[in-house]
């Protein structure tokens, strides 16, 4: 099976930062990483600028890639979408594969959208609708369903109430996100087993944030689950600013790291993403989350047949 790598820094990892990025700084950043041979990059989210600020640039940052040349062929772009108003920016300036979801968590889907899980389903559902018969591609996902910093544990028939919907609305492309990083190896594979049960044609994705150290054990335990999406951010930027301990995403840079080494994707150039997050660390100053941009990588030694 092949794993697919989808970047999220320049959204679920710059949401976070109070120090503004420039645009010309993200359009560098986003340059970079499609250079190295990721798959998936998530370039913003349509959202109110007052809430995010950091956000504010998505549109521009999508139109800048229209232009002839500017984009590999091979890299999708994505932006992820809370509402209709969302989904009408994105089709206007280019996004190629949309990303939306649903909390398991009723506290956590008030404070990131403002409505139940049930509203917000029907409502997710039918822009997911809208996104496909448009010719785009949709991930739909359940945010908080590991557990959730407000309400503590979810039951995971909660989870797959929703995924089951997702499946009969025919939206195939499930994404789990563990918003408040309570996943536990076991989980994962008990979660994504479940849901390849339900529908062994479903497109899994796993967002898994390291706020409690178990990001990559977590990811090991969706590749044994037959995920093929798996969704970091460059530096282990990010995290969920409505959630009540945030903590940073899965590093990508450690991520492809442990893909080389267990003979996995080494056309992705793991020093091209290094180099990236050593550029992020230097914009904000600080040291990141990351442990290859520090430690530096082993260097992919093809195995002998």
């Amino acid at each position: 099976m092949s794993i697919l790598v989808h970047e999220v820094g320049l959204r679920d990892g710059l949401q976070m930062e109070t120090q503004t990025v420039p645009t010309e700084q993200k359009i560098a950043w986003a340059d970079a990483l499609m250079a190295s041979g990721i798959d998936i990059l998530q370039l913003g989210s349509f959202v109110h600028p007052t809430k995010v600020p950091q956000m504010a640039d998505t549109d521009a940052l999508f139109q800048h890639y229209q232009a002839p040349g500017r984009k590999p062929a091979n890299v999708v772009l994505a932006g992820l979408v809370l509402n209709e108003k969302g989904l009408e920016r994105g089709m206007a300036c280019g996004v190629e594969m949309f990303c939306m979801g649903v909390s398991a968590s009723e506290t956590h889907s008030q404070k990131n959208t403002g409505m139940s899980i049930g509203d917000a389903t029907k409502r997710i559902i039918a822009i997911a609708k809208q996104t496909v018969d448009a010719g785009k591609r949709a991930q739909v996902s359940v945010q908080s369903a590991f557990g959730c910093g407000y309400e503590g544990y979810v039951p995971p028939e909660r989870i797959l109430q929703i995924v089951r919907k997702f499946l009969d609305a025919g939206l195939k492309n499930i994404s789990l996100a563990d918003t408040a990083g309570h996943a536990t190896p076991e989980r994962v594979y008990e979660m994504f087993n479940a849901i390849l049960q339900l529908d062994p044609t479903a497109e899994c994705t796993c967002h898994f944030h390291n706020t409690y150290g178990l990001g990559l054990a977590n990811c090991y335990a969706a590749m044994k689950a037959g995920v093929k999406y798996y969704e970091s951010s460059v530096a282990g930027l990010g995290g969920c600013p409505f959630t009540k301990v945030a903590g940073g995403n899965v590093c990508t840079e450690d991520l492809v790291h442990y893909l080389h080494r267990i003979g996995m994707r080494p056309e992705i150039k793991l020093d091209v993403i290094i180099q990236t997050a050593s550029d992020v660390a230097r914009f904000f100053g600080r040291e990141m989350p990351g442990m290859v941009y520090k430690s530096g990588a082993i260097p992919y030694t093809a195995p002998v047949h």
